[in-house]
Formats: C-alpha cells, sequence, structure tokens
C-alpha cells in the first residue's frame, strides 16, 4: 500500500511582511476615503468632483508602474540569459493587477466626465480612447496566456504583446500634450492650479495603492508558485501511475 503524500512547508500565500503591509494598506486607505471624500474641502473650480481625482490620479500611476513591471520583467524572460519561471510570474501578475488599476481608472474618470462634461464618454477624446485601447491590449495579454501550448511558448507569446502594449503608455500619459483632447491637462505639474490640500492626499493615494500593488504581487506570486508546485506533483503522480500499470502488464 502507497502511503499518500502530504504536503510540505508552508502553503498559504501569507508572511508576516504581507500581514504587516495589508494592515499599512487597510490604514491607508481608511483615511484616503474618510479625508479626501468625505472631509477634504471641496475645489474651487471642480468643487465636490475634485473628489473623484483622489482615487482617479493614483489609479492611473500605478496602471503605469504595474505595465512597466511587466514589461520589464517580459523583457528578462526573453533574454535567455536571464530566462526565468520567476520573470513569468512577475509579469502575469503585474499585468492582472495593471488591468485592474486601468478599470478603475476608466470607471472613476467616466464618473468625473459625467459630472463635469455632462457624458460619460467621449470619443473625441485621445486620452479616453488610447486607455481604453491599453485597458483592451493587457486583457489581450491575459487571453494570450490561455492559449495553447507548453508554459515557455505561452509566457514568450505573453511576453511579446506585453512589450507591444507598453508603447501605448507613453500615448495615454502625452496624449493630453500631443493633441487636442477635452480631457484637461494635469494639475500637479501646473503652479498654483491646485491647492496643498489635493496635493497631499495625491501622495496618499498614490502611497496606498502602491503598497496594495505590493501587497497583491506578494501573494500573486505565491498563489502561482503553488499552482506550479501542485502542477509537478500531478504530473509526477501521473508518470508514476503510468509506470505501475506498465510494470503491472509486463507477463511474468
Amino acid at each position: 500500500m502507497i502511503a499518500s503524500a502530504r504536503p510540505t512547508g508552508r502553503t498559504g500565500t501569507g508572511t508576516r511582511a504581507t500581514g504587516a503591509l495589508g494592515l499599512v494598506t487597510l490604514a491607508l486607505f481608511g483615511f484616503l476615503l474618510v479625508f479626501g471624500l468625505f472631509n477634504s474641502p471641496a475645489d474651487a473650480v471642480q468643487r465636490d468632483s475634485v473628489r473623484i481625482l483622489y482615487l482617479h490620479v493614483p489609479s492611473a500611476e500605478m496602471a503605469y508602474i504595474a505595465f512597466a513591471v511587466a514589461a520589464v520583467a517580459s523583457a528578462a524572460y526573453l533574454w535567455r540569459r536571464t530566462r526565468s519561471k520567476a520573470w513569468d510570474r512577475v509579469a502575469n501578475a503585474s499585468v492582472e493587477l495593471g488591468v485592474v488599476f486601468t478599470g478603475l481608472t476608466l470607471v472613476t474618470g467616466m464618473m468625473w466626465g459625467r459630472i463635469s462634461w455632462g457624458v460619460y464618454w467621449d470619443w473625441a477624446d485621445t486620452r479616453l480612447v488610447s486607455t481604453l485601447l491599453l485597458f483592451v491590449m493587457f486583457v489581450g495579454y491575459l487571453a494570450v496566456r490561455r492559449l495553447d501550448g507548453s508554459d515557455d511558448q505561452r509566457a514568450r507569446r505573453s511576453a511579446v504583446v506585453a512589450l507591444v502594449a507598453i508603447l501605448d503608455v507613453p500615448l495615454v500619459h502625452f496624449s493630453v500634450e500631443w493633441f487636442q483632447t477635452t480631457h484637461p491637462k494635469s494639475s500637479l505639474e501646473t503652479a498654483g492650479a491646485i491647492d496643498g490640500t489635493f496635493r497631499f492626499l495625491h501622495f496618499v493615494g498614490v502611497v496606498t495603492f502602491f503598497c496594495g500593488y505590493l501587497w497583491l504581487m506578494m501573494h500573486r506570486n505565491r498563489v502561482a508558485m503553488l499552482e506550479e508546485r501542485l502542477a509537478g506533483e500531478e504530473l509526477a503522480t501521473a508518470i508514476a501511475e503510468r509506470q505501475r500499470e506498465g510494470v503491472a502488464g509486463v507477463p511474468s
């Protein structure tokens, strides 16, 4: 009788570091929601709609960071000297989070647009369309990962998609400078355009979202490692069973 294999080592995705980072993230997010959405003063021009930007702007900036990390990890995977599953795991996890941040950017942007422009969407606005294109291309990255093929084939295909899709990030960011758009230019880069409260809450928002990004990245990478280990154990078990069947079928 063969004893069943028992999992060895830690099987969860949390550590003391991720636990502490999670608590910090929750505290910062709570502060951002309470102070930014309820207690901060209204803007002189945008009035209460400025509160949406406390989520909109940091989410857009974190999408840039997440996709940039994915592109660097993808390039590292494609380069033979640094090819490793670790790079592919980082790229995949970062794209998943980048898609979430981009989706949040689009939703909050549409809410702000409805208040400020009277419409949720304007197809003539380059910033909006290029952001939607960015979202679609990286959703395509996630779809490519699910195509048939070996792990290496899927990783290489996805890496190429990431390196192509990242080219849209400069277009999104500089579209308000390069094209005539409805979307306003960044107030953060204009002296005197916003008060110190907005700058402070923008800083809090960026730190909050970055902490959340790191926390989710740690957990997602751990999940991917556990999935790879499980797949390896299942393959080893299947091979062992076939070998036993072969031995049992050989006439004595």
